[in-house]
């Protein structure tokens, strides 16, 4: 349904009325409306004036002389042009009925069909396309009816019947204009749908660009609030009984605040204008014992087994957040101490990371809260790998990660 007859308008293939009716109706803005094409619509209804008084001097004799309705009817069909892009449906109607008209009352072949080719272009560009075909049809029908039956009646007196060959001439020129009026029509749908896959595709890229970001500052922040959040705990609860402890305790915190900050940095640059090189490298897999020591900071003991390949950076990024995110997880939501982290790429073609603790959960989220497990399913996702997680039978949670060692590219990308 048109989205004018929803809020009560006119129909969107009639629009008529004064300027004030259609901004009320259809809450078109000025700046929304076409422009008044008054320039080609002055050039044209001046040629047509001066075209038409040129074939009446050489038809004198064989059509009826320019009077004052002719010359109206020559100047309401140019001036109906300066509708054409307001009103399409209702200019190509009215410059055929003046054409029709003029014919009618005899007067000389002259450059008025032009207006009717000019309206008719306009209304099937605009998408009016059995307005135009219906004008025309109305024109050609009436073109054959004076030239075949009512010439009797009509002026100029003595007049004779057209020949059928001028009939044939008469409609392969409107089938012309529909012709190169159907294929600018085509062209200009085809721009506007690759306009408009292109503006979809920015936007995707987009959201896409947004996702990871925030992916990247979860997993940042999370982990690192999660350590500082633990030592501030046992800073508080030995700060009067145990002082030296409890300034291990802030060293951790200051540490661990600091790392989160270079790491915030460095996503945040993304953000700097498109082309510049990062200015630090992606954290990956060699940044194990990095996160091994963090967690020990906050109380967590990490055995990791098997030595990490060499792998491709967006697949090492991914490891890695994939690691941290599991290894938070434990800290936040396990009442286990220790962690395991199993990493194994006998097959050469896959990467699997096993990240398991001993449990119990020390709430309902035993995995996490949600939106860390559905950003590793999203990391591992966008490189063609899958995610498993969840509580073991033995009352531990385990989180198993397959990453392809070799991403394959994206539809878009090729």
């Amino acid at each position: 349904m048109d989205e004018q007859r929803v809020r009560g308008g006119p129909p969107h293939w009639w629009r008529h009325g004064p300027p004030w009716w259609n901004r009320w109706a259809t809450g078109d803005t000025e700046e929304q409306r076409p422009r008044w094409p008054w320039r080609s619509t002055a050039l044209l209804t001046v040629f047509v004036l001066a075209g038409s008084n040129y074939a009446a001097e050489q038809q004198v004799g064989e059509k009826a002389a320019l009077d004052p309705f002719a010359r109206m009817l020559l100047l309401v069909a140019g001036v109906l042009l300066l509708w054409r892009l307001r009103y399409p449906v209702l200019v190509v109607f009215g410059t055929a009925a003046a054409a029709m008209l003029y014919r009618g009352a005899g007067y000389p072949y002259g450059p008025i069909f032009l207006t009717v080719a000019l309206s008719c272009f306009s209304a099937i560009v605009a998408g009016h396309r059995r307005a135009a075909w219906a004008a025309l049809g109305m024109l050609w029908a009436g073109h054959v009816l004076v030239a075949h039956w009512l010439y009797r009646w009509l002026p100029p007196s003595g007049d004779d019947a057209a020949s059928w060959g001028q009939e044939v001439v008469v409609a392969t020129w409107m089938v012309a204009i529909l012709a190169v009026s159907e294929l600018a029509r085509t062209r200009r749908e085809q721009w506007a749908r690759e306009r408009a896959e292109r503006a979809q595709a920015a936007r995707r890229r987009a959201d896409e660009e947004r996702l990871r970001i925030a992916r990247e500052l979860h997993d940042v922040l999370a982990h690192s609030i999660s350590v500082i959040n633990v030592q501030a705990g046992v800073g508080l609860a030995l700060l009067d009984t145990d002082p030296e402890q409890a300034r291990t305790a802030l060293t951790t915190i200051k540490a661990a605040s600091k790392e989160a900050l270079g790491e915030v940095r460095q996503v945040l640059d993304t953000l700097r204008t498109p082309g510049d090189a990062p200015r630090a490298p992606a954290p990956g897999l060699d940044r194990l014992p990095e996160l091994v020591e963090q967690a020990a900071g906050a109380g967590l003991t990490v055995e990791v087994e098997g030595k990490p390949p060499r792998l491709p950076p967006g697949t090492d990024l991914a490891a890695f957040r994939i690691v941290q995110e599991a290894l938070t997880n434990v800290v936040r939501h396990s009442g286990s101490r220790h962690a395991r982290v199993h990493l194994d790429h006998g097959d050469g073609t896959t990467l699997r990371l096993r990240i398991d603790d001993d449990g119990p959960a020390t709430g309902a989220d035993a995995g996490g809260s949600g939106n860390g497990l559905a950003g590793m399913r999203e990391r591992a996702a966008a490189l063609g790998g899958t995610i498993e997680a969840g509580p073991r039978a033995d009352g531990g949670f385990r989180v198993l990660a397959v990453l392809p060692l070799k991403v394959k590219p994206k539809e878009d990308d090729r």
